[in-house]
Order: structure tokens, then sequence, then C-alpha cells
């Protein structure tokens, strides 16, 4: 049995796919990999048959979302760490093998995140790790900024879930993907609830990968995007913080749901 299971969702990806499998294939670790296709009509599911045969694919019948995707894949595999992976993100060759030294470094580590680098500006950062404000807002930590300034491990709050490891036996203590975010926040929130049960994530800036971004929903900024954001935005501090903290952020959160929901 092999430690690691690369899980991919897709949705109408194909164009995608090419880039991210091939880079899947050059990896100098061994692994197994499960793709989970939400109902694409773009010809997906023929050309991983036909391209990625090695691979575990899930067909579903309507779209499930990111959370409900994942779910499936994690629940079909059986290796101690799973790495979730976007569609349309292209890894270094050493990369899965050192998000796994990494995590293996402290049982206490429930996710590990990469850096991840912007496909098509690669001195830029895409992602160094998600931190999470008083407003109750995400941050994309080092977004937009020289890729030479993140080169130093560190504790986050939260791991990009398109592309980062987790210790497997940490969703059996904490429960899987919450699938009524359907897509966004919902690896701020799986984090958020590891870290109640005392668990960490990290910043892993060895493993590089390259990430497009938005490529299921269009862009980075759109409607359908942005109402599920605010949407989860809300839902995040909900499930997950006490009624005291509540009602003393509460005016924070009320501000950070203003700026996200009016400017983005």
């Amino acid at each position: 049995m092999r430690n690691v299971t690369v899980i991919i969702p897709n949705y109408n990806g194909k164009h995608f796919l090419k880039e991210c499998l091939k880079s899947l294939k050059n990896q100098n670790y061994q692994f197994e990999v499960i793709i989970i296709d939400n109902a694409s009509n773009d010809g997906s599911v023929n050309y991983i048959k036909e391209n990625y045969p090695e691979s575990t694919l899930i067909e579903n019948k309507t779209n499930l979302g990111f959370g409900g995707a994942v779910n499936q894949g994690i629940k079909a595999s059986n290796s101690e760490y799973i790495l979730l992976l976007n569609n349309d993100v292209q890894l270094e060759v050493d990369a899965i093998l050192n998000l796994l030294k990494c995590i293996k470094k402290d049982e206490n580590i429930f996710a590990v995140s990469p850096k991840m680098i912007q496909y098509n500006d690669r001195d830029k950062m895409d992602d160094a790790g998600d931190e999470y404000t008083l407003l109750g807002l995400t941050r994309r930590v080092g977004y937009g900024k020289s890729a030479e300034g993140y080169n130093r491990k560190r504790e986050i709050f939260s791991a990009c879930a398109g592309a980062s490891i987790y210790r497997r036996n940490v969703f059996e203590k904490i429960g899987y993907f919450d699938e009524n975010f359907f897509a966004y926040m919902g690896d701020v929130d799986i984090s958020y609830r590891a870290r109640i049960h005392g668990y960490k994530c990290v910043y892993c800036p060895e493993a590089i990968v390259y990430h497009i971004g938005s490529a299921s929903t269009g862009s980075r900024y759109n409607e359908f995007k942005t109402r599920l954001a605010a949407r989860n935005n809300v839902y995040v501090p909900y499930k997950n913080m006490p009624w005291p903290q509540l009602i003393l952020n509460g005016v924070f959160l009320f501000i950070g749901y203003f700026i996200k929901y009016l400017f983005f």
C-alpha cells in the first residue's frame, strides 16, 4: 500500500489536466491517484481514461462541489496521507516528497501547504499559506509579491486545499470537509476545526507548485465566486467560534462581511 493518495476534483478542466497529470508522472515519489469528475461535459472523462488509465476515476452524475468530491476521494483511499490537488496546478518534481518530509516531522501537523507560485508569472507568489484575520476574512499570504521573499518554513492558520497534504487519521477525528460550503473556504473551516483539536498547519517553501487559479469558475472575481465566498465567510465563524467569542468579535466580523460583499 502506498502511503500517499493524490485526490483531484475536476469539473470541465480538460484543458488544464494535461500539465497537471504530466507533472504528477514526473514526480520522484510513488503514490496513487484518484480523480473525481463532477459531471463534466467537456470530454474530461474520456481524456482521463485515455491518458491516465492508471488512476482511479470516480464519475459523478451531478456536480457535488469541491467538498463533496474530495470527501469521496478520501473515503475511497486507504493511505496514511492525502494530497488534495486542483486540476490547474503543476508541481515541481520533488514537491510531493518535500510535503511528505515536512508533515512527517511532527505528528501534531494536520496539513502542509506548499510554496504556490503564479503559473503565468513565476516571479510572483500565489499563496504562502492562509491566515485568518480579526475581520473574519481569509488572507493569502504573499499574493502578488516576489517569490524570493517566502523561503522560510512557518506555522500558518490554514493550508490551501488546492495543493496541500493532510494527515488522514485527523479526518477520522474531526470529520471530513463540510459539503455545505460547496466551494471556497472549506479548507479554512477544516483547518480551523483541526486547530480546535490541537493540530496545526505548516507552510513548506521547499515544495513548489504553480497555480493558474479559479480554473473551474472562470476568473478570480465573478458573481458565483463572490456570492459563495461571502456566504462562506459568515459560515466559518458561525460554525467554529463559541458564542462568547462571536459576540466579542461581532463588530469586526460584520465589518469584514461588509467589505467582502461590497468590494469583492
